[in-house]
């Protein structure tokens, strides 16, 4: 259904992404953005999903500063090289790799003519936070279980946009005490926890519980539909 296309970063960075769009007049669009495993098969499949629901889908290649071309399965050893490649994109100097999310969200406003919203899973997740915190252009954000969305740096900042977000209650990586504290902190957010472990929404992870990943599905399609319906 989609296709590779190639982002320019505010930096004058070329940023491949792929793109997925929709039969008809799109509804808005959707940013996707990947676990530690680059914008592989799974991603893909993704964001296939929301073009087939009316979006213009872009994921952008989130490792493409420190690896280009990565497309990982799932792996020990797949995990062990992604965690190194996210590593090193976390320690990249600001503003890193927000600036080529800024223009995969630039990018979906322009061809789809509507809003956009973004959606992250795992590392994914934790980008998707910090955008709905930090950058602009963006009208609603989905994290799913997004490491490090609830340690104390990242539950600080404020979003500037209606945040929806999944966790999961049996997640050995995002205790769930941390998960009631960022409730807590942040009583605007709507948040909602799953009897599944982390990775549930992907179908090609053992992680992956089908009831859990429908239901999240169902309810950021309607968030979506909300807060990315044209006025």
């Amino acid at each position: 259904m989609g296709s590779m296309i190639e982002l320019k970063a505010a930096d004058g960075t070329a940023v491949p992404a792929y793109e997925a769009r929709p039969v008809g007049n799109p509804k808005g669009a959707v940013v996707v953005i990947q676990e530690i495993f680059g914008v592989n098969n799974h991603i893909r499949q993704v964001a296939d999903g929301y073009a087939a629901q009316g979006y213009v889908a872009v994921a952008p290649a989130a490792f493409q500063r420190v690896k280009p071309g990565v497309e990982l399965g799932y792996t020990d050893a797949d995990m062990g090289e992604g965690f190194g490649y996210k590593t090193a994109v976390e320690a990249l100097p600001a503003p890193g790799v927000m600036q080529d999310i800024q223009a995969a969200i630039d990018h979906a406003a322009k061809v789809s003519g509507g809003k956009v919203g973004i959606v992250g899973y795992c590392w994914g997740g934790l980008l998707t936070w910090r955008a709905a915190c930090t950058l602009s252009g963006l009208s609603a954000a989905v994290p799913y279980y997004g490491g490090g969305v609830t340690n104390e740096a990242e539950a600080a900042r404020q979003t500037k946009v209606p945040v929806l977000a999944h966790f999961a209650e049996e997640d050995k990586w995002i205790p769930m005490d941390s998960v009631e504290a960022f409730k807590k902190a942040h009583p605007e957010v709507q948040v909602h926890t799953y009897a599944a472990h982390h990775g549930f929404n992907c179908n090609q992870r053992g992680s992956w519980h089908a009831p859990s990943a429908q239901l999240a599905s169902d309810r950021s399609l309607a968030f979506f539909a909300q807060h990315l319906r044209a006025n």
